[in-house]
């Protein structure tokens, strides 16, 4: 993709946001093609690294024993220790919780109870403690270098429909980080694809609350996103 169409994206993004009394992000919505995501084979679950922060915090809930604690308390929004586990029993806490972090940390060993407690509510929004985002930690570690490596990592996943709906930056971030972190984005996706760039029908790029414009070759094209659905990131 040229750095100059994506440049104009952003720009026209922010140019039709209309202004909050909050910070908003930068959503990016990829559709797909030639693709059956409803098949094992279709489906994308990649965690992907950009150079920047995709959001000002990034917040990470750990679910550890005791020898973590201290060193997870220090770093990480929330810790849950395995003895508090039974106390999240109810679907309104189990709801608040997924809602409230974007990552959660657990223990090898202990990934059979968080399955067990927290699986049914994590799963469905493909927030299980994943190994391949470095999610999943021996009992010593140093969870450090995990909450900087999360904090420029990128789930892209598919759910049933051929669309990757992320997160890719923030108003605070400069035109140039934020087309940095597509670019990333979108040539470490299409690689993991079958017909890379050919798997590619669309890309629209948004703020939280502001309309969707099209990044193409020809210039931003603002647009109405038939689905719906297609307006909100993860």
């Amino acid at each position: 993709m040229d750095k100059a169409n994506i440049i104009n994206a952003i720009k026209k993004a922010r140019e039709v946001s209309p202004k909050r009394n909050f910070k908003q992000s930068f959503d990016l919505i990829i559709n797909l093609q030639e693709i059956d995501a409803k098949k094992a084979e279709g489906k994308v679950d990649l965690f992907l690294s950009v150079p920047h922060p995709v959001s000002k915090q990034t917040k990470i809930c750990a679910l550890v024993e005791e020898g973590l604690q201290t060193q997870a308390k220090a770093l990480f929004e929330k810790v849950i220790l395995k003895q508090e586990f039974p106390n999240y029993s109810s679907k309104k806490m189990l709801k608040e919780l997924v809602n409230s972090y974007d990552y959660f940390v657990t223990q090898a060993n202990l990934m059979g109870q968080v399955a067990t407690t927290f699986g049914k509510t994590l799963g469905p929004k493909a927030k299980m403690p994943n190994p391949k985002a470095g999610c999943v930690v021996p009992p010593l570690s140093n969870l450090e270098p995990i909450k900087e490596r999360l904090k420029k990592t990128i789930h892209a996943v598919t759910k049933n429909e051929p669309i990757i709906k992320v997160k890719i930056g923030y108003e605070e971030m400069t035109d140039e980080q934020v087309q940095e972190n597509i670019t990333s984005l979108y040539n470490s996706l299409i690689h993991s694809l079958p017909q890379e760039k050919n798997n590619i029908k669309s890309l629209i790029l948004k703020t939280t609350m502001g309309p969707p414009v099209k990044i193409t070759d020809k210039g931003p094209e603002l647009k109405i996103i038939e689905n719906k659905k297609q307006t909100k990131t993860k």
